[in-house]
């Protein structure tokens, strides 16, 4: 679990995983995309085609409070996008 952090599950990854078998994780910030494609073989046990990663920028914050304003701004993160070959699938509710 060192490089991979999480699995991202919204709507739009669903979408891209029943149509593309694409699926999307949240990883490590200093981690490649051969690290990234061995963790998933790995951790899954499916085979990986091609991987996409995209690095995002925390945003900036601020909020009004009784002791006045607090500024502050939200972690960078980094993301990967996986493409899987043929007919392999990952299921991520299958632990619950």
């Amino acid at each position: 679990m060192g490089i991979l952090i999480k699995p991202i599950v919204t709507e739009k990854m669903s979408i891209q995983g029943d149509k593309l078998n694409r699926y999307g994780f949240i990883v490590d910030r200093n981690a490649n995309k051969l690290e990234i494609k061995k963790a998933v073989e790995q951790m899954y046990g499916v085979s990986v085609l091609d991987v996409n990663t995209a690095n995002y920028r925390g945003k900036r914050k601020s909020r009004y409070t009784t002791a006045g304003m607090l500024t502050g701004r939200t972690n960078h993160y980094k993301k990967a996008f996986v493409t899987l070959a043929g007919d392999d699938k990952i299921d991520f509710y299958s632990n619950i």
